[in-house]
């Protein structure tokens, strides 16, 4: 009788850990395969205009490479503050992941006009990861 009960008990066991390590598998499954999207966020003060214009207008040739791995959420002069100061400008660009909106930005197409930016506003730029997509 000892037996027996020692042996349904081991069973048991062996049954649980089986259905704990099936449930994992099936956890890590449900996980996502992709990365999270990644948000470039500027907030922009522009001071040259002229030159200003200059930069907008060759951003569009530098994301040309990630075409169908971005777009753009919010670009305004009309942001609205709530708490704190707004913002003259801000953008937020969605990219598919991080390291997308990292190879942008470290691009050398983006690097050769970056310095106009730089002087003729003054800008923050941040990357945030999102949460996955569901």
């Amino acid at each position: 009788m000892k037996h027996k009960l020692a042996f349904a008990i081991v069973v048991g066991i062996g049954a649980g850990i089986s259905i704990g390590a099936a449930g994992g598998v099936v956890i890590h499954a449900q996980q996502p395969k992709t990365p999270p999207p990644a948000y470039l966020i500027a907030e922009v003060e522009v001071t040259d205009r002229v030159a200003f214009q200059e930069y907008a207008d060759k951003v569009a040739e530098t994301m040309a490479p990630f075409e169908g791995h971005y777009h753009y959420v919010v670009r305004t002069a009309t942001a609205q503050a709530l708490e704190g100061d707004p913002p003259k400008r801000i953008v937020v660009i969605a990219f598919d992941s991080a390291e997308k909106a990292l190879g942008w930005y470290r691009s050398p197409a983006y690097q050769k006009i970056k310095p106009i930016r730089l002087g003729a506003s003054v800008s923050r730029l941040y990357l945030a990861e999102g949460l996955p997509l569901p």
